[in-house]
Formats: structure tokens, sequence, C-alpha cells
């Protein structure tokens, strides 16, 4: 009887045995599988939420050059304006479409925010696609058209130094572009305040907009050394 005992006990150490081996095996075969197939299709990082930029553009990395851009978008801007300055800092950080899309993306704030991620998901693929969709949703911010003859529009105002006014002037002759010289001229001397200076003008009437302004700063620099002439007499 004993040495039946034994029999049994041996027996079922070596069941035992062998059960640990085969689910030693199974769990090899099966961490080995899992390594083939990870190493055939590595896992792609789930995106954290939808979002409207295309998968090709989300896996693109920014530059290391990238800078941090100095215009933000809150919604009330004209958006023509926003673009220009924002492809005008892009000239310094470089790239291409879909650095242009996250950058841009990077300048919107507030609402303008809400409404690009709630655009559908991976609908944007192209840099031009977002600019468009960018101008058509703000549409309405847009600068009313400029007509060459607005520049007649612009008047020195009382008290305004003659200064402020030649500054005023040439912002908008750079808005305008306007491509006669003749009437740019004639614009800056109509718009005057009348004054000793305006006179002169009329008398030696200048033919460019260069000459305007180096006679208009020649003649504040005079003014500039009278009136310091005038503050060093004084009651003694």
């Amino acid at each position: 009887m004993a040495a039946f005992r034994a029999e049994i006990a041996a027996s079922q150490a070596d069941n035992e045995e062998l059960r640990r081996t085969n689910e030693e095996l199974r769990r090899g075969l099966q961490h080995a599988g899992e390594r083939a197939v990870d190493e055939r299709a590595p896992p792609v990082s789930p995106r954290a939420r939808p979002m409207p930029f295309s998968q090709v553009i989300m896996d693109t990395s920014l530059p290391t050059t990238s800078l941090g851009l100095k215009v933000t978008f809150t919604g009330v801007e004209d958006p023509e304006a926003h673009l220009s300055a924002f492809h005008t800092q892009m000239m310094l950080t470089g790239g291409f479409n879909a650095v242009y899309c996250k950058l841009l993306m990077s300048t919107l704030v507030d609402a303008t925010l809400e409404w690009f991620v709630s655009l559908p998901n991976e609908h944007i693929t192209t840099f031009d696609q977002f600019a468009t969709l960018f101008r058509e949703q703000y549409l309405v911010n847009r600068a009313p058209t400029r007509f060459l003859y607005d520049v007649f529009d612009i008047k020195q105002y009382q008290g305004e130094s003659l200064k402020e006014y030649l500054n005023r002037f040439g912002v908008q002759v750079v808005r305008l572009k306007p491509k006669n010289e003749a009437m740019t001229v004639h614009a800056f001397v109509k718009g005057m305040l009348s004054g000793p200076f305006s006179k002169s003008l009329l008398r030696f009437y200048p033919k460019t907009f260069i000459e305007i302004r180096r006679r208009t700063l020649a003649h504040i620099a005079a003014d500039d050394r009278v009136t310091e002439k005038h503050g060093l007499v004084g009651p003694i």
C-alpha cells in the first residue's frame, strides 16, 4: 500500500511539473507572437482628441529653428492683415505646408481657437485650405476696399504737428500705393493747414513725395533750432 501511495505521489508530481512546463511554453510563444506583431507594425500613438488637421500634419514636427510668433488673432482683426503679418514672421522661421498649418493655429486665441477645434476631424490637409477657411470665417472683419483717390481724404488736424501729419500721410500712402506721384504731392499740399510752410510749398511746388519729406524734415529741424534758441534766452 505504501508503495502504491508513493507511486501516485510521484505521478502527481510529474503531472504538476509537466503543467508548469506547458504553461511556461505557452507564455513564451504568446510573448514571442506579441513581439513579432510589435516589430511588424510599430504602435501609433492615438490622438488625445479629434483634430481638424490630417494625420500627416499632426505627425510633422516643428523645426528647431521655429520662433515664437508675435501675432495673435482674437476674432475682431482683419484676417488678411493677420495673414500678411503671419507670412512676414514666417520668413524668419521657414518651414513648409504642415509647419505653416501648426504655427497659424498657434496664433488663434479665445473664440477663434474654439472655431478651429470645431472643424471636422482631419478636415484640413493643406495650408492653402486652412487659410481659405480662415478668410471665409472672418470675412466680415476685412477692411473696406481702398481707392487711390482716398489719399485726398487725408487732412491735417487742428493742433496736429507737421511731423505727425507727415507720418500719418506716409502710412496711408504705403497702404493705398498711389502710382501717380503728382497726385500724391497734390493731396499732401491740399491737406495741409495754411501756414508759412504750406505757402513755401505752393511757391516752389515739389515734384515728388520724397522731396516733400526732405523739405518737411528740414523745416521741422529749423523750427526746433529756433525754439531751442529762444529757450536759451530768458529773463535773468
